[in-house]
């Protein structure tokens, strides 16, 4: 019999030992039966891709929101990557798979071949010293030299080097403004220098849920396998009628969702402030049959960008179950973190069932370009 010897963190650890105490077993059987199960799962999860339609990854994971949406068009996730711890149990406690930590580090060759790559990016400014220099002599720029130092970089090193059909990539609206523009500017020019056909839209969320939340899609497709001539078009199914936002509200909340006195005047006398100056800042208050602002993830300071009025009492923040529900999420996702924590969370998601319609999007048009390349090596061959 062989030997391993294993380091594990505190939480691992703790959960090992519970399970040796429950089944009355030693912590190295309790291991070694982990073991096997998880290589007999990997055994089966290899025969599901097989019955899948496509494969994809999920950068920049988060809580899994993208996943849960490619998945529902019939996505196997072979690769997910997330560095925040606590978003790691979220996407633990939901998946039964823990997300890689710093993508930075991690080799391009390592990551599994794949379909689709999905990443919701984080939005950075791009330096643009070297790139003006190298201009200037009359020197080719690339997208290393031009995202160098950016998490985008690591998108773009992981599609050079997978070179997978297609990309969705996710982002604030106001990526297309930010630094003047340029940022904007650089991800196409180094998706287009991968040569990738690039797509983008502006797309808001309130179709699918009663929120107002405006985020830029950026999907492309491989030229090397598909050719340039080809097309994609954002057109959505959408939900009618449209939701709205007592259908997402629980009907008996915990009294500690309820602002206290001291944060109800606040709000009120913050946003009187600011009236007075002439300009829009201040709390609000979600119109039970309309729809509500932006639920960001600084949302778990206060509350104040979505609040429900109640009878009798100061209005009260949601849910971290009714912010899962204000993104399209299930209600069986499990929330396993502090509540502080699962604001921060949802606040930083995507809106599921829009992102699962892009999907079903992608993967018609894959399809369609996959069909056609058939057709066409066919008739070479004949």
């Amino acid at each position: 019999m062989k030997q391993v010897h294993l380091r594990v963190g505190d939480d691992l650890y703790n959960e090992l030992s519970f399970c040796s105490a429950m089944t009355e077993q030693t912590m190295q059987d309790c291991v070694r039966e982990a073991v096997a199960y998880y290589v007999t799962d990997i055994r089966k999860k290899q025969r599901k891709i097989k019955e899948k339609q496509f494969t994809f990854i999920d950068l920049f994971a988060g809580i899994g929101g993208m996943r849960i949406a490619f998945e529902r068009v019939g996505g196997h996730c072979v690769y997910s990557s997330e560095w925040n711890k606590y978003s790691q149990q979220t996407y633990f406690a939901n998946f039964g798979e823990q997300p890689e930590g710093d993508i930075t580090q991690v080799p391009a060759a390592s990551v599994p071949d794949h379909d689709i790559l999905v990443a919701g990016f984080p939005c950075q400014p791009f330096s643009i010293a070297g790139v003006s220099k190298k201009n200037s002599l009359g020197r080719a720029t690339g997208f290393e030299d031009k995202t160098q130092g950016t998490l985008f970089f690591d998108v773009c090193r992981i599609l050079k080097e997978k070179r997978p059909k297609a990309f969705m990539l996710e982002n604030v609206k106001n990526l297309c403004s930010h630094d003047k523009g340029r940022t904007f500017k650089v991800i196409l020019e180094s998706l287009e220098e991968l040569d990738y056909s690039v797509f983008y839209a502006i797309l808001d969320g309130q179709d699918y849920v009663p929120q107002h939340r405006e985020r830029i899609l950026i999907v492309g497709f491989d030229r090397e396998r598909y050719g340039r001539n080809v097309d994609f078009d954002f057109a959505l199914s959408r939900i009618y009628p449209k939701p709205v936002m007592r259908d997402i509200l629980d009907e008996d909340v915990d009294d500690k969702y309820t602002l206290s006195d001291k944060l109800w005047l606040y709000l009120q006398n913050y946003a009187a402030k600011h009236k007075a100056a002439g300009n829009g800042f201040g709390y609000g208050i979600a119109p039970l049959d309309g729809v509500s602002r932006t639920i960001s993830a600084r949302y778990y300071k206060d509350g104040s960008e979505i609040l429900i009025e109640q009878r009798g009492k100061n209005p009260r923040r949601l849910t971290p179950r009714e912010c899962a529900r204000l993104q399209g999420f299930p209600d069986d996702f499990k929330i396993p973190v502090s509540d502080t924590q699962a604001y921060r969370q949802f606040g930083n998601s995507v809106v599921v069932p829009l992102m699962e319609d892009v999907a079903k999007l992608i993967i018609k048009k894959i399809v369609d370009l996959d069909t056609a390349e058939t057709r066409e090596l066919q008739r070479v061959v004949i």
